[in-house]
């Protein structure tokens, strides 16, 4: 079976070998770019490249996984946490795609435990900021305190540009492997 998508760059990505890929991390900017947290259901637009940026800056000592750490989702979409949960298959995929990305950045795999706290962070600040009222009321007994950042809900090229910023200046600073993979 066959299951390739065309990117952004005109490569293919084929999601069931994604480690056989060409794909860029220009290709992952624009996908995330494009894609809104939330499935849609926040108060405007809020990609989940921004959202990336966020978690990147709060987990400062893996900055670079944490930036990553969603980055499946510019060829899979993003799917709900419930939704997720009913499907066994997409996760097991959405795992391949992710050790592949991590691979070709060198960056180890699997994520630290920090960048799921920082990620649940931003979630918190998301929530408090973006969602409706009476969305964050999960956090008071959870013990994770909103992130200190400001959502900005940038725009899509916007966020492409925060997120491809974000990167050259983490790969440039830490991980001379990837530096050389920024087009």
């Amino acid at each position: 079976m066959e299951a390739k998508i065309m990117l952004h760059s005109g490569s293919e990505f084929d999601i069931l070998d994604p480690h056989s890929s060409d794909f860029s991390i220009e290709d992952i900017a624009h996908g995330l770019s494009l894609l809104c947290r939330y499935v849609g259901q926040c108060r405007e637009f809020y990609s989940i490249a921004e959202h990336s940026v966020y978690v990147s800056e709060t987990c400062e000592d893996h900055a670079l996984a944490a930036l990553l750490h969603d980055a499946a989702e510019a060829f899979i979409g993003d799917v709900s946490g419930p939704l997720k949960a009913l499907l066994p298959e997409y996760k097991r995929i959405e795992k391949t795609i992710e050790t592949a990305i991590f691979a070709k950045f060198g960056i180890p795999y699997p994520l630290p435990k920090a960048v799921k706290a920082a990620d649940l962070s931003v979630l918190a600040a998301e929530q408090d900021q973006i969602m409706p009222p009476g969305t964050s009321n999960w956090m008071a007994g959870s013990g994770v305190k909103p992130a200190e950042v400001e959502i900005k809900c940038l725009s899509p090229s916007e966020a492409k540009a925060a997120f491809l910023k974000r990167f050259e200046d983490l790969c440039t600073q830490r991980q001379p492997k990837c530096a050389v993979l920024v087009r």
